[in-house]
């Protein structure tokens, strides 16, 4: 069923057994701001049917084809994982506690190192961005679980069971497994005893990104000869983007990455660091390191003196 079907099915139930119910009635929803579950979401968690009715972009088209493209205009396709949490549903999983027991398991860098080697297990880096560029295991993704944790690494590592190791800030081992399971990520195989710096103390090899700050970029950076990468949504990059930048989401990273010159350098930015960051830590794990990476994103570059384009509301992008 195709999400234009689904959005019709939505606007059918919704005039016929949720519009005539009571003003008064405490809505609670599914899901929040960041889900890949829709678009516009809000963050509260609560609200009254009555106000939704008032301020809520869906509920306030004027005709079931109108409130379709409303909400599916400009909404990604579903993450791969999705179909793989369907099946898990069906046939059923590991329960929780066993879960967290091997995810708490503690392992030395030489441990880890092996486990890494011997299951080729994914070594996922949830610290965050500023920590990861400085110094991180090779090889490493980092998906900051300061962010959009889950929706990213369900979007981005897609099989469910592919094993992964941990390597977190000293105290969020718990609460990086428990965010992974939620989306169906239950095959962590331990985490880094100790954290990074027992794996700097080591003395094991160590790989950084490279990262300036935006007045460099501004400085270094030559929009009409220097190749820019922006990975943030479409609807970012249209409502204002670094002139002549291109738009790579870092969401279809998987499909642009091969259209890359290894031979050519590029500066590469999101909004404010952390999508940058996870594209950084993929394009390294696959060899691409002739980049330079941008701290505080668009949000600090609009702030120098870079050509830039005209601003266009970003809500006025999503109606258009």
């Amino acid at each position: 069923m195709t999400q234009e079907q689904l959005a019709g099915l939505l606007y059918d139930s919704l005039n016929n057994k949720i519009m005539p119910l009571a003003d008064d009635l405490i809505v609670y929803p599914a899901h929040g701001a960041g889900s890949a579950c829709g678009k516009n979401m809000m963050k509260e968690t609560v609200d009254t049917l009555g106000n939704q009715k008032k301020m809520n972009y869906a509920l306030n088209q004027p005709s079931r084809e109108a409130f379709i493209k409303a909400v599916t205009d400009g909404l990604t396709p579903p993450p791969g994982y999705f179909g793989m949490n369907v099946a898990m549903n069906k046939k059923g999983y590991e329960s929780f506690e066993e879960v967290m027991n091997h995810g708490m398991r503690g392992l030395t860098p030489a441990e880890f190192e092996v486990a890494a080697e011997e299951t080729g297990a994914l070594i996922l880096d949830a610290r965050s961005a500023k920590n990861f560029c400085k110094g991180y295991i090779p090889q490493s993704i980092n998906i900051g679980i300061d962010g959009d944790f889950a929706p990213w690494v369900g979007a981005l590592i897609v099989d469910v069971k592919q094993p992964i190791l941990l390597v977190t800030d000293e105290g969020k081992e718990a609460e990086t497994i428990t965010r992974l399971s939620r989306v169906g990520f239950d095959n962590v195989l331990g985490h880094l005893k100790g954290g990074f710096e027992t794996w700097k103390a080591s003395g094991k090899e160590v790989d950084t990104v490279n990262r300036i700050t935006p007045e460099e970029f501004a400085t270094k950076a030559d929009v009409k000869t220097d190749l820019i990468i922006d990975v943030r949504k479409e609807t970012e990059y249209a409502a204002e983007h670094v002139e002549d930048a291109y738009s790579k989401p870092l969401a279809y990273i998987n499909d642009w990455i091969k259209d890359i010159n290894p031979a050519q350098h590029f500066y590469l930015h999101c909004a404010g660091g952390y999508r940058s960051m996870i594209a950084a830590s993929i394009l390294q794990a696959r060899g691409y390191r002739n980049f330079t990476e941008v701290d505080g994103g668009f949000n600090a570059i609009a702030k120098t003196n870079i050509p830039k384009t005209n601003f266009v509301c970003q809500s006025k992008v999503l109606k258009a």
